[in-house]
């Protein structure tokens, strides 16, 4: 009788090891950037706000357990994946390497996020593990309040409170402005996230603990296998989000004066061509604005359209300095003549230092100009150029920069007895400029923009966005004046009352109240962003204190079972051990 000798099976092979490694590597980083892209999908001009959960949820789920380093290279892809659509209007006319380097730079913000809510997804134990999501989107907050702030004044587009603006949680940035907005969106996605993994991960240790296992120590039982108990604190907190924007619904503002009502028009005069060169064609951009004023003005006589109290121009809508030009006053006086109100006219004047200024006007019919201010926040790399000669050795367009420069002031000028608040295109994505405005007594506030140089892409919709935002955040409506679209009408409450189409000439008018109320959130300003941003820095500063006593601890261990093993051995031994 033989008996059959069967050899035990090959180990795998360290190349076939490797490839492993390197696949399952490769899997992730397309789920990190994927991640990313499902939160650009859930920014308008769609109406997929939910799409941020999903998006916060498996990102959070990649980043669970992870460390410094493995975070902040899963936030960098999340960046990527999320930035480089949503800021792709950048680089319409000017190419992909700018586009792509401005992507790549905002992404390092989300890399440190990444980093630090990895960071605080490893506490162990107690309220502050069942809490972490808590943590992480206080980190988050942070990430974006840096990233709005520096390099040269930060770039806040696309904050995650900017993509909300049709989400049942918006009524929250009443109470804590677009931070607080943020926080309650990433917080909502990363607990869903945290209890999908805690539901999975539960199933899945029931299903193969059959049998009692033993630990290490000989001790039986379920070490390490999580608690069924622990998806109670994320669900609660989807559920806690969810509801907080109704409620927070139900917070009146503080009241104002008696409410009143300004008719309002606003006027897109279109451009003839798209691009850089819409400038080289400023009187024919003026032309357009001072047509369609008259036409507006003819509708008027005609009783067809309602005579309007003060008119918005958009930015840019005469680049002809009218201070210096008599043709340019002359036909913008003629406009304002015609309609019988002043009309805030966008301008671009040149000083006498040879720098120029992005101005709004206040146009009175036979007086001219009765007011004015500048834009507070000019644009790095497009009204002005920093550290031209380095920028210059990447690309041919920085010399097109201007020279432009930063006005002062609240931003409020006076229109026929109104108080309206002046936020020059991307100015409206700055708190602290808006919220100036407010201060200083703003009862509307306006959005003079221009959107040509982006071609016909998604950059005038999210403009639109955090306008939106901006109306229900402050108890205020917005006009949004553009040369090419989407010029529209917001009520306090964030709805679009009246709209153009993008590059088509267009007229709106609209009976608007006049607000004098205020919010919790114009009240406390920054204070809920600084607060959310120290609890974030608290709890990594925590995480590191745990994290390095932890790693003192094993140490400690680790030195005195290398003494123990080595009794009885040589030195070079217990060295190895």
């Amino acid at each position: 009788m033989s008996a059959t000798l069967t050899s035990p099976p090959a180990p795998p092979s360290p190349t076939r090891s490797r490839a492993a490694v390197w696949g399952l590597r490769l899997a992730v980083w397309l789920l990190a950037a994927g991640a990313g892209a499902l939160l650009y999908a859930s920014f308008p001009p769609r109406t997929l706000w939910w799409l941020a959960l999903p998006a916060f949820a498996l990102f959070g789920m990649l980043l669970h357990g992870a460390g410094p380093r493995r975070g902040f290279g899963l936030g960098m892809l999340f960046g990527i994946g999320f930035l480089l659509p949503l800021l792709s209007w950048t680089g319409f006319f000017v190419g992909p390497l700018p586009w792509v380097a401005l992507v790549v730079f905002e992404s390092l913000f989300l890399g440190l996020a990444g980093a630090g809510m990895a960071l605080v997804s490893r506490f162990r134990a107690g309220w502050a593990s069942a809490l972490w999501p808590v943590w992480a989107a206080a980190v988050w907050v942070g990430a974006e309040a840096l990233r709005g702030r520096v390099p040269f004044g930060g770039l806040p587009w696309g904050r995650v409170g900017f993509g909300q603006p049709d989400a049942p949680t918006l009524p929250l940035v009443a109470l804590g402005g677009v931070p607080l907005l943020s926080f309650a969106t990433v917080l909502a996605g990363l607990a869903l996230g945290e209890l999908l993994r805690v539901t999975v991960l539960a199933r899945l240790t029931r299903r193969t603990a059959s049998a009692p296992r033993t630990t290490s120590d000989g001790a039986a039982g379920a070490a390490g296998r999580p608690s069924p108990r622990r998806a109670v604190v994320p669900a609660l907190l989807v559920v806690l989000v969810l509801v907080a924007g109704p409620l927070a619904g139900l917070v009146p503002p503080q009241a104002g004066p008696p409410q009143q009502t300004v008719t309002v028009a606003a006027i897109q005069g279109n451009v003839p061509r798209l691009g850089l060169e819409f400038n080289a064609q400023r009187r024919a951009v003026l032309d357009n604005h001072v047509r369609e004023t008259e036409r507006l003005a003819a509708d008027v006589a005609a009783g067809r359209m309602p005579q309007p109290d003060i008119v918005i121009w958009p930015e840019n809508s005469s680049d002809i300095d009218p201070l210096r030009n008599a043709d340019a006053a002359a036909v913008i006086d003629q406009a304002a003549t015609a309609i019988k109100a002043p009309i805030l006219v966008g301008a671009v004047l040149v000083n006498g230092n040879r720098t120029t200024s992005n101005a709004a006007l206040i146009w009175q019919a036979g007086q001219g100009v009765v007011a004015r201010t500048d834009k507070r926040r000019i644009q790095p790399f497009g009204e002005y150029m920093p550290w031209r000669s380095f920028f210059r050795l990447f690309s041919s367009y920085v010399d097109r920069a201007g020279n432009f420069v930063p006005g002062a002031g609240t931003g409020v000028v006076p229109m026929a007895g109104v108080a309206v608040g002046v936020a020059i295109c991307w100015e409206i994505a700055f708190d602290d400029l808006v919220g100036d405005s407010v201060d200083a007594g703003a009862q509307i506030l306006a959005v003079p923009s221009n959107n040509a140089t982006f071609g016909l892409t998604e950059m005038t919709f999210q403009q639109l966005a955090m306008s939106r935002v901006r109306a229900v955040e402050h108890d205020r409506p917005v006009v949004v004046a553009t040369t090419s679209g989407v010029s529209a009408m917001i009520r306090p409450d964030g709805t679009v009352t009246r709209s153009t189409g993008q590059f088509v000439p267009g007229v709106l008018v609209d009976r608007i109240p006049l607000k004098g109320t205020s919010t919790l959130s114009g009240n406390l300003r920054s204070i809920p962003e600084w607060t959310l941003t120290a609890i974030g820095v608290l709890a990594v500063a925590f995480a590191l204190g745990a994290s390095w006593r932890r790693s003192d601890h094993a140490g400690v261990r680790s030195s005195g079972a290398a003494r123990r093993n080595g009794r009885g051995h040589d030195s070079g031994a217990a060295e190895r051990e």
